[in-house]
């Protein structure tokens, strides 16, 4: 049994959005929001809006463009005028792009301390985005935040609080960075923040959110930067996000690739899923590993019939793919659809009752057909998802499904009732 999603660490609250693209909350109670980052100019109108609205389409809750240049802010008018989900400018080194983008009306600026610390352009950003009722992230990374032109005092910063941790240093700079810019904030009586401190290490981003968390109570973002392309960087991003969500800490998230931004957004919206922190949207598919049992191109099947449900299913129907009767039967029983295969033929179940005994070429469409009619029922009413019907009895393994029965004939196996001596 499910023993629900973890608790949630104690945040602030923040929104960001308006009427025409909605709100989104982020902190408190509030589920752990997705968001995500174009990867085309900012200034490249068209393109952007192409780009942000198909990243809305996936998923996304928040999208973030960079703004580099004056032409980058001036096209955020039009930008924000053909895109309903809100939009983050994220800034560096230039305070006045900030400045431009909050008069544009944009939802949310992204300020990296690292590049922006004269106290005078800090507090014209935040007054500001006071004025507008625009929150700012304070986003702190690991390659931006240590001091490289004066050689003395990086030395000392490296040398400071944290030395018992394996990345003390780096932790105690990015602390220490957030702590001097929160300082210009409270100044300005400015609360409507969140922040976030990234490494592409992820054994340091779980260390530095955990003493963060400790110390703040400002809603969270959570990232590991230059994670690396999607093969990898999936691994990297998960193992440190997992980890400190289902710790109870994150508020929002980020899962960052050197790939299509659509990635990251799936993959999030994914790794929420699993932890119990979203409602799921659209089918749950597993699936068999690599085992030598499988007597169906189970790997083919899998693949197909994930593009199939996702272009089909819109409720979170957990459909199973199994690829032999040893574990079929049981993740049958598990799911509201579900297949397990025998030799060149797959047995179908719904809800637990075998509705259909198909051959391999077969499978994929009497699946899918099964799906959208059981997709169809749970609308109307007429069943549930989760509710099991009736029990499974498992087919022989030997029998008619499996391929023992041609081979027992042809004298390659002996035949072997259990229970007899």
């Amino acid at each position: 049994m499910s023993s629900g999603p973890p608790a949630r660490h104690r945040t602030r609250v923040i929104r960001l959005g308006d009427e025409r693209t909605g709100v989104v909350t982020i902190g408190g109670d509030a589920p752990v929001s997705v968001q995500t980052m174009t990867a085309g100019y900012t200034h490249d109108v068209d393109a952007c809006v192409t780009e942000i609205n198909r990243l809305a389409a996936a998923g996304a809750d928040i999208v973030r463009v960079a703004v580099p240049e004056r032409k980058d802010t001036a096209a955020l008018v039009e930008i924000l005028a053909q895109t309903q989900v809100p939009i983050v400018a994220d800034v560096h080194f230039h305070y006045q792009r900030a400045l431009e983008a909050v008069a544009a009306g944009v939802h949310k600026i992204r300020l990296n301390p690292g590049n922006i610390a004269d106290r005078d352009q800090v507090n014209a950003v935040i007054d500001a985005c006071k004025d507008r009722g625009i929150p700012i992230r304070i986003g702190v990374n690991e390659g931006s935040i240590v001091e490289r032109k004066d050689k003395q005092r990086r030395k000392e910063e490296l040398g400071k609080i944290f030395s018992e941790h394996q990345h003390g240093h780096l932790m105690a700079i990015m602390i220490a960075r957030l702590e001097e810019y929160l300082e210009i904030f409270d100044a300005r009586d400015f609360h409507d923040v969140c922040i976030s401190a990234k490494s592409m290490d992820a054994r340091l981003v779980i260390a530095v959110y955990r003493e963060i968390a400790r110390r703040f109570d400002y809603p969270l973002h959570l990232g590991v930067t230059h994670a690396g392309p999607k093969e990898t960087g999936a691994i990297r991003s998960v193992v440190a996000l997992g980890t400190l969500l289902a710790e109870g800490i994150g508020d929002t998230v980020r899962i960052s690739y050197a790939s299509d931004p659509v990635y990251e957004v799936e993959d999030a919206l994914e790794m929420l899923y699993c932890l119990g922190l979203r409602t799921r949207v659209g089918a749950e598919l597993i699936a068999c590993p690599t085992c030598g049992r499988i007597q169906v191109d189970l790997f083919t099947l899998v693949q197909e019939v994930r593009r199939k449900l996702a272009d089909e299913i819109e409720l979170p129907i957990k459909v199973a793919v199994m690829g032999c009767v040893v574990n079929g039967p049981g993740e049958a029983e598990g799911a509201d659809i579900a297949v397990f295969a025998g030799d060149r033929r797959g047995i179908i179940y719904v809800q637990g009752e075998r509705v259909a005994n198909v051959s391999e070429e077969e499978i994929l469409d009497r699946l899918l057909a099964e799906c959208l009619a059981f997709q169809s029922r749970v609308r109307s009413g007429e069943v549930a998802l989760g509710q099991k019907t009736v029990e499974i009895i498992p087919p022989d393994p030997i029998g008619t499904l499996g391929s023992g029965v041609d081979k027992i004939a042809a004298g390659d196996v002996e035949q072997v009732t259990i229970g007899r001596t």
